[in-house]
């Protein structure tokens, strides 16, 4: 091969070792013997860019150090750049490996110095400069985190994990632990650090491990660790806070004390299983000792049901839910609750306060309020009683007296016949009327021995007499040796009577039932009479049979009832001192009982009434009333009976006469235009106080507040319009016959 293939040969070799410097990341600089440069990549030219102008081959490695020198490239240098380049220059070229050169502008430089085996040297640059400002921002990071540490108070450390060997401790944690070596003397059982680390290797973290650890007095105490694996100078170790629990555990304690001691309900329960967690006494002795909750609820459905509600708001306020007590009993309780997460775990904190008594005085209110409720409507009923009653006594008084006068005056025995019929319907209705304002009183007119079975025989006579529907039988069935009731003959036969009619229209409007049987029989045990209205019609539906003696409460149609009829009734019953209920069957038909007391023996005795005017010389009387036929008419039956009678129409000229005339009865009516009944008393008692034993009222109001107020207040006699002849002849009767005991005295 000739010299020009070899000189071909070098230089593509040359070619290839320039190409491979280039390819070097890092700097590259080759010296010869002589310490000239030879070569250099393009990074030993950037790497060293204050003499880059001075690079080229043949440049003197001295000449290149003292101008490295001079233009203060070097932090070192600067300032001493003489002696720089002697101690560079006397110390030759010798094996340098990975010396970092500082720069003036910052930049850190590893270089390495290789000699070859032909005198010369390779010089080699790294610029690591971002990792030296790494390894400083590392390095103050530690600083800082450990300056922050040791200022803290927390419980800190950091410790390897195979050994437990301590590399770390806070001020906080050499205080409480000591100065142990390692971690492992920090827990009371091996065996929990090995199932701590065994979590903490899986997860890599582990928060809030409850467990007992031991301080530096060899003293046990709970605690709460978290920790996380992390990487230190290439190894795994734990970082680990400790929270000493002890204060906590202390608090939880008195916390649990007083709420063991708080008179309240409360539990806390796990929300999916119902596992009771803690119980105040309150909520053991309502429901027991037990594990779960699950077994208070009456309906178990009903757990779910609340569960799901409680997920869904959060926070429930007085629920209902029936439970069951300790002994079985089921109850009614509102139930306050919140969910929580605890030991992150759902929980159930619930207050649960036992209804039962307050439901009953919720249902006791409830009754007074629809007693009151009923009263208010019997009140409106009296007051419409009495006002019918005040306007029909009048002219009743007028049908019943003048009937009764002509019954005696006339010896024709037809015309006595027409004349009773009169009288006796004159006299039903001043009854019905009667029977209406003790209704609105709430009070019989009149207590007497009454025979049952006559009783029932009239009711059943009357109402057969009415009844449009000759196809209903009505049977009766009452033993012949029954007592007597104590009662009012003319109310309690109306009360029968309306039970009657109301079962006919029943069975005649449904086209159900034929029979309609009164029965009565002796209860010996409560002495008392049982008397029963019993049809075989269409019955009464359970859903109105709880309303049926309400007052205005009807269920036939508008214009065919009232809603008095069973009001009237039961008000009756009740003012006799008995009861009256709608007895329910499984089948069709209805039933009313009715119970009455028996007669007692003074009730039995009759009265020793004077029902006779006593006879005497001629007496006088003053009758007053502004409804002129009744005045008109009491005056002529006292006339009948002897009297000598003036008959005025105001209380005016009432009180005039008795101021110019002497008499020896005075009947005054109560309501009247200007000077009324009360004004007559008050007159009486200061300017006529002798008449007070000789004055009686004949009224036809003893409803109104006033009317009851002055005939309680004066307690003088008084007759109730209608007045029939012979109630107003005993009533006059008795006035004389008492102003003779007073005179004989």
């Amino acid at each position: 091969m000739d010299s020009s293939t070899d000189l071909e040969e070098i230089e593509k070799a040359r070619d290839l070792l320039r190409d491979a410097i280039e390819s070097l990341k890092e700097g590259f600089a080759l010296y010869d013997d002589d310490r000239r440069l030879v070569m250099f990549n393009q990074s030993y030219a950037e790497m060293n860019k204050g003499v880059a102008d001075l690079l080229e081959p043949g440049l003197d490695w001295e000449i290149l150090m003292r101008e490295t020198a001079r233009r203060g490239i070097y932090a070192d240098a600067v300032g001493n750049e003489q002696q720089w380049v002697s101690d560079r220059l006397a110390n030759g070229i010798d094996f340098i490996q990975d010396f970092e050169l500082l720069e003036t502008d910052g930049r850190t430089f590893l270089v390495s110095v290789h000699p070859t085996k032909f005198g010369g040297f390779v010089v080699t640059r790294e610029d690591i400069t971002e990792r030296k400002q790494a390894e400083v921002e590392e390095r103050d990071g530690d600083l800082l985190i450990r300056k922050v540490l040791d200022a803290s108070s927390a419980v800190v450390t950091m410790a390897r994990i195979g050994d437990g060997q301590i590399l770390y401790r806070s001020p906080a944690a050499l205080q409480l632990f000591g100065p142990s070596k390692s971690a492992r003397e920090h827990y009371l059982n091996p065996e929990e650090r090995a199932d701590f680390i065994t979590l903490l290797l899986a997860d890599g973290r582990v928060e809030d491990y409850k467990l007992d650890l031991v301080n530096a007095a060899g003293a046990t105490f709970p605690a709460s660790i978290s920790s996380q694996l992390i990487d230190y100078k290439g190894e795994e170790v734990i970082v680990t806070s400790i929270i000493d629990l002890t204060v906590q555990k202390e608090a939880d304690a008195l916390i649990r004390q007083v709420m063991e001691a708080y008179p309240a309900a409360i539990n806390m329960t796990h929300a999916e299983t119902g596992k009771v967690l803690f119980a105040t006494p309150e909520i053991k002795a309502l429901f027991g000792d037990t594990e779960s909750s699950k077994s208070y609820y009456a309906d178990p459905a009903e757990r779910e049901r609340y569960l799901n509600d409680l997920r869904k708001e959060g926070a429930l306020k007085d629920r209902r839910m029936e439970f069951v007590d300790a002994r079985g009993r089921k109850f009614w309780a509102a139930d306050s609750s919140r969910l929580i997460e605890f030991n992150g775990e759902e929980v159930i904190v619930s207050n649960t306060r036992d209804l039962t008594d307050e439901l009953a005085i919720e249902a006791e209110l409830t009754k007074q309020r629809e007693m009151l409720f009923q009263n208010e409507k019997m009140s409106a009923l009296g007051e419409l009683l009495a006002g019918v009653a005040h306007e029909l006594n009048n002219p009743l008084s007028v049908v019943v007296g003048h009937s009764l006068m002509l019954k005696e005056e006339i010896t024709d025995p037809d015309l006595t016949a027409r004349i009773e019929k009169i009288g006796n319907a004159a006299e039903r209705c001043a009854k019905i009327v009667k029977t209406f304002l003790a209704m609105a009183r709430q009070q019989p007119s009149k207590i007497e021995p009454v025979d049952v079975l006559t009783l029932i025989e009239t009711a059943a006579d009357v109402a057969g007499y009415g009844s449009t529907s000759g196809e209903i039988n009505i049977s009766r069935v009452v033993p012949q040796d029954m007592p007597p009731i104590a009662g009012d003959a003319d109310q309690i036969t109306q009360v029968i009577i309306n039970l009657i009619i109301n079962a006919e229209q029943a069975m005649t409007s449904s086209g159900v039932g034929d029979r309609i049987t009164l029965s009565a029989e002796t209860r010996a045990e409560t002495n008392m009479i049982e008397i029963t209205v019993e049809d075989n019609g269409p019955g009464i539906p359970k859903t109105i049979a709880p309303r049926i003696f309400e007052p205005f409460f009807t269920t036939k149609e508008v214009g065919d009832g009232t809603g008095i009829g069973l009001a009237f009734c039961h008000r009756i019953i009740l003012s006799h001192g008995g009861q009256i209920r709608l007895e329910q069957s499984g089948g069709t038909g209805t039933c009313f009982r009715i119970t009455l007391p028996i007669a007692s023996d003074e009730s039995t005795r009759s009265d020793d009434t004077k029902d006779s005017i006593p006879a005497a010389s001629r007496h006088r009387a003053l009758v007053v009333d502004d409804e002129v036929e009744v005045g008109e008419l009491n005056a002529e039956i006292l006339r009948r009976e002897g009297f000598e009678v003036d008959f005025v129409s105001s209380g005016e000229e009432a009180l005039n006469r008795l101021q110019i005339s002497s008499y020896d009865i005075f009947l005054s009516d109560l309501n009247m235009p200007g000077v009324d009944g009360r004004k007559i008393f008050e007159a009486l008692k200061t300017r006529f106080p002798e008449m007070l034993k000789k004055t009686a009222y004949v009224t036809g109001d003893t409803m109104g507040e006033s009317s009851l107020g002055l005939l309680k207040e004066s307690s003088l006699p008084y007759l109730e319009k209608p007045v029939s002849p012979s109630e107003l002849r005993t009533l006059v009767g008795q006035l004389l016959a008492d102003q003779k005991d007073l005179s004989d005295e």
